[in-house]
């Protein structure tokens, strides 16, 4: 069966407090829109539309980076979710199958809870999705007979009993797109908030002999987010359940309260993640590697038996290989450091590859940027860096190649070349005591007002 997604993300995000859309914020290094597309995309959708209004060219520009085939669709007036909904017809026009509706400020929801309901859509025309609430408070009711689901009452139009209900709705709808589309065809707007509710196709499938039902979620699938603080609690959520699943996948965390994950964290097993290490995203980690404490590592792949930090700092674009070295306060960006290279102290090495077996010495700068353009450094195998080696690119060292200490390379260096290019060192003698006694005097004296 073909599946659609249709997400909502026109809300303003008003007690967000913020000039973004509120589908925008972020956890984990992505927008709250794109956590509900992951959440659909693993059924390999034939078709997403997102439903965005307010901020509709950011939205669309956050949809389409993660998803260059998704459409945009923009709801000017926002007049209900079942209006909502209505804005994707002529989208999937002439799209069969199921069409699920999702929401994009509720990151959570599992691919497995989507599945479980195109499951139960083979036996009935509606599928709601719900959730035992601890606190039902303002939500919608689900009204139940037997395993049936009779409606949905909003709780503006409830009554004391159906709000004594505990079974509330998440939002979250399964049907025929074209059932949908004439359920929907239906709604009207005659209730408290005069706004056209989604909810009603439930009764209006049932008026017409339809049948629907409710499939069971954990509350914490349906957090929604609406204020700072709700972002904040799924962010520690996501983390939570980020952590969780990178130990029972065998990855060792010493302190998991302070790692913290992107949402697209690939790490392999027997790899040791220490304390206070942060991974942005685009981030993968293979196989027995170790990250040690306070790094922070982005757009970067790590090899097997790799070793980074402490303290130091991947950026996009920085490629190790098996069994590199990379160690305190080292920023590596846009590089390729090859197998067994050491990188160990107080170095930045920016678009350059470093050959095998290299080591580069303590306070080595790759000197990339003239200004206006980035230029690369190309160091061989087996090349040792000496310590406070400046490298003005563009210029290559060859295999086997030596730079003395202090030196400033600025033209290339053949292979097995010995390169020394610093300042021939002059002693005069007696001048430190001299200035000092200078300094000292001017000192006395300006302190004196003479």
């Amino acid at each position: 069966m073909s599946i659609s997604l249709i997400i909502l993300a026109a809300g303003m995000g008003t007690r967000m407090n913020s000039d973004l859309p509120k589908v925008l914020h972020k956890i984990a290094g992505a927008p709250l829109v794109v956590h509900a597309m992951k959440s659909g995309q693993a059924l390999d959708p034939v078709k997403t539309v997102v439903v965005a209004g307010h901020g509709a060219e950011l939205v669309e520009k956050a949809v389409k980076a993660y998803d260059p085939d998704a459409e945009v669709v923009l709801q000017e007036e926002q007049l209900g979710t079942a209006h909502a909904v209505a804005q994707a017809r002529a989208a999937l026009d002439g799209v069969e199958g199921d069409a699920i509706v999702l929401y994009g400020d509720t990151p959570f929801i599992r691919p497995e809870t989507i599945e479980a309901m195109i499951e139960a859509r083979k036996e009935n025309a509606v599928v709601v999705l719900g959730f035992e609430a601890a606190d039902p408070g303002r939500y919608g009711r689900l009204i139940t007979k037997g395993d049936a689901l009779e409606a949905i009452v909003e709780f503006k139009d409830a009554s004391d009993e159906e709000r004594a209900i505990t079974l509330c709705n998440s939002g979250v709808i399964a049907a025929d797109a074209t059932v949908l589309f004439n359920l929907i065809d239906a709604v009207g707007n005659e209730n408290a908030s005069g706004e056209y509710y989604l909810t009603d196709i439930v009764g209006i499938a049932r008026s017409r002999g339809l049948r629907a039902a409710v499939v069971r979620c954990d509350e914490a699938e349906t957090l929604g987010v609406n204020t700072r603080a709700q972002l904040a609690q799924a962010e520690a959520l996501f983390q939570t359940i980020a952590r969780n699943a990178a130990m029972e996948d065998g990855v060792t965390l010493y302190e998991p309260e302070t790692v913290y994950f992107a949402h697209d964290t690939v790490i392999g097993r027997d790899t040791i993640i220490e304390p206070n290490v942060v991974f942005g995203p685009e981030v993968t980690i293979e196989s027995s590697a170790t990250i040690r404490a306070f790094s922070h590592l982005e757009g970067c792949h790590v090899s097997r038996g790799a070793t980074v930090g402490p303290f130091a700092r991947l950026r996009p674009g920085a490629e190790l290989a098996e069994d590199v070295h990379i160690g305190n306060f080292v920023e590596i960006k846009n590089a390729i450091v090859d197998e067994g290279a050491k990188v160990n102290h107080l170095t930045y090495i920016g678009d350059a590859a470093i050959g095998a077996g290299t080591n580069i010495g303590a306070g080595t700068i790759t000197c990339n940027y003239d200004g206006v353009f980035k230029h690369k450094t190309t160091i061989g195998k087996n090349v040792f860096i000496g310590s406070n080696t400046m490298l003005v690119a563009p210029v290559t060292v060859g295999n086997n190649a030596m730079t003395a200490t202090g030196t400033i390379v600025t033209s290339d260096v053949p292979d097995g070349a010995l390169s020394i290019g610093r300042v021939k060192q002059t002693n005069k003698d007696g001048l430190a005591v001299r200035m000092f006694e200078k300094l000292k005097q001017m000192k006395q004296n300006k302190q004196s007002g003479a």
